[in-house]
């Protein structure tokens, strides 16, 4: 498994530049179409994050479910999982959306799986202005502040990353030969959403599923994201766990995809 990562490493690195040319068209074709562009990166997350606020914190008076601010706990969350779920969402119809040059070009076909995810993460990056703005209004009022755990956020990015082309490489050649695996993930994502600690922080969770929720990948991928402003939130443990589960899933993801890969070409 690790001998089909260091092929695929290579070939990706000696075509960065076609692969840089692609994530530049995928974020003009989003951008183009629309008056505001890269402002939808933002408004999306901020009125999802605005919704489960007013649930939760005005509706239920649920002061317990994560840690205070609110505001800034959950905006972690929801611009997290943004770039999860279109990562996964579109990585794992990544090969059937360009089957024609995944067919008759011969580029490493990995290259349309991690394009997809480098094109949401830069999104991702994108909208931080948001979670910075919400963060400086919170410290200069007094209800927040940010510590030396803030150098957490960048091992967040790395294992985020590494986790969604592991699954996008499981995912992507899996799609094309069985057309149902689109509906399975589109409810999976939902379920995953609120078995992953987004609107909740895990101390809000019942002892008997934190251990359970520590094994969700994506539990340590926010902790590392909010120990800067939310100290309490950092568990080693679960980051741990998050970095084990997304490396074997990198590692399955692609052997699966190697394996597939020729039954792949003669489906498409």
């Amino acid at each position: 498994m690790t001998v089909n990562i260091a092929r695929q490493t290579r070939g990706l690195y000696r075509r960065r530049q076609l692969l840089w040319t692609l994530v530049r068209r995928d974020l003009h074709v989003r951008y183009a179409s629309s008056p505001i562009g890269y402002l939808w990166t933002i408004i999306d997350p901020l009125a999802m994050a605005a919704i489960y606020f007013v649930v939760f914190t005005v509706i239920f008076k649920a002061r317990s479910v994560g840690y205070q601010p609110y505001v800034l706990f959950i905006v972690i969350g929801v611009l997290a999982w943004q770039w999860f779920q279109l990562s996964v969402t579109e990585t794992a119809r990544a090969l059937i959306a360009e089957a024609r040059l995944v067919r008759s070009t011969n580029m490493p076909r990995e290259l349309w799986v991690v394009r997809v995810v480098l094109a949401k993460g830069i999104e991702f990056v994108l909208s931080l202005p948001v979670l910075a703005g919400f963060a400086i209004y919170f410290v200069a009022v007094g209800q927040g502040h940010v510590n030396s755990k803030l150098v957490w956020f960048p091992v967040g990015l790395v294992l985020q990353f590494l986790l969604q082309v592991g699954l996008g490489l499981l995912l992507a050649p899996i799609t094309v030969l069985f057309t149902d695996t689109s509906r399975i993930v589109r409810i999976a994502l939902r379920m995953g959403f609120y078995a992953t600690p987004i609107i909740y922080g895990v101390h809000a969770a019942p002892e008997s599923l934190r251990t359970i929720l520590a094994f969700n990948p994506m539990s340590g991928v926010l902790e590392a994201y909010r120990a800067g402003f939310f100290p309490a939130e950092l568990n080693h443990r679960a980051i741990v766990l998050s970095a084990i589960v997304s490396g074997v899933l990198l590692l399955v993801g692609s052997y699966v995809f190697s394996r597939l890969e020729p039954a792949v070409l003669k489906e498409i």
